[in-house]
């Protein structure tokens, strides 16, 4: 860590996050950021991080944001100006930093630079609501919301694909967006998987007999299809921690078996997870922190073989796969992984491979050879 202060005196550093509004996932990537580059100057749309959530992802720094920051009802409504973000992003002043790092699954790789500044977008993926996800976004919207959407996302779409150049190298969460990146942008990138505190998740050996998932209750975390596979296997028990708009469906469909937690604090999680006998994913993930924490734990994972899941979950070594989102395929997979025997110890030794050190170190290494030898 020495060596890396010493060397990031050389140069100054700006680093790019979309928007600053809770502690997730990619906050967890921002944090590791602001630890390889202490002394950089972080930019973002908006910031409204509670004084506690400050401390933890930016070690308390402040912030230079763009004009929606200061917009009616932004601090409740800041997605509402959508339309504004492409020339909100452009707004922010980098003329002073050598080097520019945006952590972008929206439109902070469109940051303005000129040709002596380096840009590195870490690419938690292309934008989802303009390319992957945008029939889902606006298939069962009315008119004239549909209308004023499609409109808004074309423009967001064109605009992103037009600001391709601003970005000098891709490094990509996965080899899923790699794949993205690719198809969208038609750019190569650099793989480097996110960090992952597993020292907070530690191995316990002897598990219980009951089943863990573990996410924010929105519909394409797929927890509710998770629910209605459990509803079908009556003997098995799962364990359902999380908040959200899903919550009030999910409780009134939950049979017996399910017991349905809400929101828990880090410790209670932590403690379902080291005792869980397997961890239940469904969700298409860029990445998916939440399965490797569980395995950090010793706890198998059952699966898509979808997205970010199917890199981190080998089938029969720490987890067990299934290929599509139904509740035959859950209800098969569990079934298969009760007649499999897992090494709890290999699985939370090899879960260490996503360590936070590790992508300290990826990042400055990859950072640094291109800094340095352009």
């Amino acid at each position: 860590m020495q060596e890396r202060s010493e060397q990031s005196m050389k140069y100054t550093v700006a680093i790019v996050h979309d928007w600053l509004v809770t502690n997730a996932g990619a906050e967890k990537v921002l944090r590791a950021l602001v630890d390889v580059y202490s002394d950089a100057d972080i930019f973002s749309l908006v910031d409204f991080l509670s004084d506690d959530e400050r401390k933890v992802v930016i070690k308390g720094k402040d912030t230079k944001n763009s004009f929606i920051q200061n917009l009616p009802f932004a601090k409740t409504h800041f997605r509402n100006y959508l339309p504004f973000f492409p020339k909100a992003i452009e707004s922010l002043d980098l003329e002073a930093y050598d080097l520019i790092i945006s952590s972008s699954w929206a439109v902070a790789k469109g940051i303005k630079k000129h040709t002596n500044q380096l840009h590195i977008s870490y690419c938690h993926t292309p934008i989802r609501y303009a390319w992957d996800l945008y029939e889902e976004y606006t298939s069962n919207l009315t008119q004239p919301k549909k209308f004023l959407v499609e409109k808004s996302l074309d423009y967001i779409r064109k605009w992103d694909l037009n600001t391709i150049g601003r970005v000098d190298y891709f490094i990509a969460n996965s080899y899923f967006v790699s794949n993205r990146i690719q198809k969208t942008y038609h750019r190569d990138s650099k793989v480097i998987y996110p960090p992952v505190d597993t020292s907070a998740f530690s191995l316990r050996k002897n598990k219980q007999d009951f089943y863990l998932t573990a996410s924010r209750l929105v519909p394409y975390k797929k927890t509710k299809l998770i629910v209605e596979a459990f509803n079908e296997m009556p003997d098995k028990t799962l364990v359902v921690i999380g908040m959200g708009e899903e919550y009030e469906e999910i409780v009134k469909i939950a049979k017996p078996n399910i017991k349905v937690m809400g929101y828990q604090n880090d410790e209670t999680l932590i403690s379902y997870m080291q005792n869980a006998q397997a961890f239940v994913y469904a969700a298409i993930e860029d990445f998916g922190i939440v399965p490797i924490e569980a395995m950090s734990c010793g706890t198998p994972v059952i699966a898509l073989n979808i997205g970010g899941t199917a890199e981190t979950v080998v089938d029969g070594v720490n987890g067990v796969h299934f290929q599509e989102q139904t509740q035959a395929d859950i209800c098969s997979a569990v079934e298969r992984f009760e007649t499999l025997v897992f090494d709890h110890e290999a699985i939370s030794n090899d879960a260490q491979s996503y360590c936070t050190n590790r992508f300290k170190d990826e990042i400055y290494e990859y950072v640094n050879s291109k800094l340095f030898n352009a």
